[in-house]
């Protein structure tokens, strides 16, 4: 038989997937690996989804999304984000993945190259590589909380280069990147005559920094704007993100949604629009949850001499495991073997990244105690 395909093959698997199955099996393992908030999503939220399946708005919706959703997301981009636009420069998609998937489809070409950052979410290694795209990886200062380190990004570009990924807040780091090194990133893109994909998943999650969208700079549409309900509003399941590009990208974007996802689910958009124009206290309530339990993580670690710097938002910190002696997956291994606690391995994020594990902190404060606890105790055995 003929082979399978190439970029599928030498896509990489999700390393973040491979301890979460793994520890599925394991009814008692405190689970710190994946990005999964443990508050519920909001009660009106669900409310408005079930209304919506009882009163029968269970068919498809436009490709770029329902008109009162997308009216919804341009208030709170206005109000919250400082971004001015309309509704024909918003396409909901199947979640952030989703999102920055289809845009990639809808600007590059084979032979052209992507900077991400290093470290950063695995799915951008998976979307590249199997589309056949290629890409470089741009440094963190991992004494500085892992901010871009800007001096260094223009060596990387050459004339393949047509993309740079940007993400703060950042996950695996949880760094914020300030708005001076936002605002380089654009100066950059608009130097190189680059575009510039600002995921900003975790917008709503910072605790002690101001998160700042890059697009506040743009005035001839470089700059891509990638969001989600996902994490901000607990709704992981829901499967609900949307795109900001300017008009004509906006509609290849959403052109492109038709053979893969056609539209996202008519309920879940109801509920994220029910999100958005609900009550928002408990976005407030969420993220003074979330800054206790990072709080207390610093503090186990410093007790413990392995704190490294202090996460400025998301729900996740890296770890320097380098004490233990062990690669970062061998860690992750025996940690959830030895002590029933899973993490991710700093290899599922960069090459170079096997003297960190990376925790979600999204977790029960007595689980994350327990867990950072026999983490610590993992390393300092050696």
């Amino acid at each position: 038989m003929k082979p399978l395909s190439r970029n599928a093959l030498a896509m990489p698997h999700s390393r973040i997937r491979e301890i979460m199955h793994i520890a599925m099996d394991i009814p008692d393992a405190i689970r710190l690996e994946v990005g999964q908030p443990d508050f519920p999503t909001p009660e009106h939220v669900v409310k408005a989804a079930c209304e919506a399946a009882n009163s029968g708005f269970t068919r498809y919706t436009p490709n770029a999304g329902i008109t009162s959703l997308r009216e919804a997301i341009v208030e709170k981009l206005k109000r919250y984000n400082k971004i001015d636009t309309s509704i024909e420069n918003i396409t909901v998609t199947a979640g952030a993945v989703c999102a920055i998937a289809t845009t990639l489809m809808a600007l590059m070409e084979p032979d052209e190259e992507i900077l991400i950052p290093d470290f950063s979410w695995p799915d951008y290694d998976m979307i590249i590589t199997v589309n056949g795209w290629k890409y470089k990886r741009y440094p963190l200062l991992k004494d500085k909380g892992f901010v871009a380190d800007m001096d260094v990004i223009p060596d990387l570009i050459t004339d393949k280069t047509k993309v740079i990924m940007l993400n703060s807040p950042s996950n695996p780091t949880g760094a914020v990147f300030p708005k001076e090194i936002q605002k380089r990133f654009f100066e950059i893109a608009e130097e190189y005559d680059l575009y510039l994909i600002s995921d900003e998943t975790y917008d709503q999650l910072v605790f002690d920094a101001e998160h700042i969208s890059p697009a506040i700079y743009d005035t001839e549409g470089r700059v891509i704007s990638i969001f989600s309900f996902s994490k901000v509003y607990s709704m992981t399941g829901w499967r609900v993100g949307y795109v900001a590009a300017r008009s004509d990208l906006s509609r290849l974007i959403t052109e492109i949604q038709e053979p893969y996802t056609s539209c996202v689910s008519s309920v879940s958009q109801k509920a994220a629009e029910a999100a958005l124009r609900g009550p928002q206290e408990i976005l407030d309530i969420m993220k003074k949850s979330y800054r206790k339990r990072r709080d207390i993580a610093v503090e186990i670690l410093k007790e413990n001499d392995l704190f490294v710097y202090s996460p400025r938002g998301t729900i996740y910190m890296l770890i320097d495991i380098s004490k233990s002696g062990m690669d970062s997956e061998a860690f992750a291994l025996s940690l959830l073997k030895d002590k029933r606690v899973a993490v991710s391995p700093g290899t599922a994020f960069c090459p170079d990244g096997d003297n960190y594990i990376r925790i979600c902190f999204a977790a029960s404060e007595d689980n994350l105690k327990e867990g950072l606890n026999q983490i610590c105790n993992h390393i300092n055995k050696q």
